[in-house]
């Protein structure tokens, strides 16, 4: 076991993403087309002297154009987002949209006027583009676990397993019962000739209290599965996270036999093959 637990903490990757997954560019190109008309017209305030009556002169024409204005300060929730205005009262900063007077403002206040009158953004629509870049890279963390989920399904498509994602507990009767009342659902589910394998995935790149928590809970949840005929539960977790918490790992030993990595998961498939 000691052997064991060794070789797999030698293992542990520093990461799980590839160039492909730092932006989402097709996201990002979705979330700019659908603003790009009112982008362009927003456009019209670049280089204007007298950005009061310019804001003036559009806002007859098209008021709508302003509710995004948000987005020129990399802000997505303008509904719920408070602010603070110059006579101290917190307000939702949508309501900086809702007449002339609050956009001069909203563009006042933000620096986006001098930004304008100084013409350093040529095209709102590029500047969007590289706005929700950077939003984008703050989504990274969001799509750690989808990585690893898809890591996991391409290296089983690859030997050929087949595989179903994303299945709720419930349609294995026996492992209701065992399980009790719980809305449980297993990142994947290999159905091999002899046994039920319900799996889950993740990785971790830093440490913290959620190591423990999910080394301790799969450590209670698989017991009660493998007890079960027919069914066995796998954990596939990777991460140089781990290092901070090894003694949870290695507990989770004990109580877990189908524990893997990326780099040992063939294991597993030769098992269930």
């Amino acid at each position: 076991m000691a052997e064991r637990i060794q070789e797999f903490t030698e293992q542990f990757k520093e990461t799980n993403f590839s160039l492909k997954d730092y932006v989402d560019f097709p996201k990002i190109i979705a979330n700019v087309d659908a603003i790009s008309i009112k982008l362009n017209q927003l456009n019209y305030l670049i280089g204007q002297e007298d950005m009061e009556s310019a804001v003036k002169l559009l806002w007859d024409e098209n008021p709508k154009v302003f509710s995004i204005l948000d987005v020129l300060i990399a802000v997505r929730t303008k509904d719920r987002k408070k602010t603070i205005d110059e006579n101290g009262n917190s307000i939702l900063l949508s309501d900086y949209f809702k007449s002339p007077e609050q956009v001069i403002e909203f563009l006042n206040q933000t620096g986006l006027t001098k930004v304008f009158q100084t013409k350093q953004i040529k095209n709102l629509v590029d500047y969007v583009f590289g706005i929700e870049v950077g939003l984008d890279s703050n989504a990274r963390k969001n799509r750690g676990g989808h990585i690893m989920e898809n890591l996991v399904a391409k290296i089983l498509r690859k030997h050929g397993i087949s595989f179903e994602r994303e299945v709720y507990y419930t349609i294995f009767p026996e492992i209701v019962e065992a399980l009790g009342v719980d809305n449980k659902r297993f990142d994947f589910v290999v159905r091999a000739k002899e046994k039920i394998y319900l799996i889950e995935t993740n990785f971790y790149t830093s440490g913290g209290s959620k190591l423990n928590e999910v080394a301790r809970a799969y450590s209670e949840l698989a017991p009660k599965i493998n007890a079960v005929p027919g069914f066995e539960f796998v954990w596939i977790t990777d991460g140089v996270g781990w290092k901070s918490a090894l003694n949870k790992l290695e507990e989770a030993f004990i109580h877990i036999p189908n524990i893997y990595n990326l780099s040992n998961l063939t294991d597993f498939i030769t098992l269930i093959k």
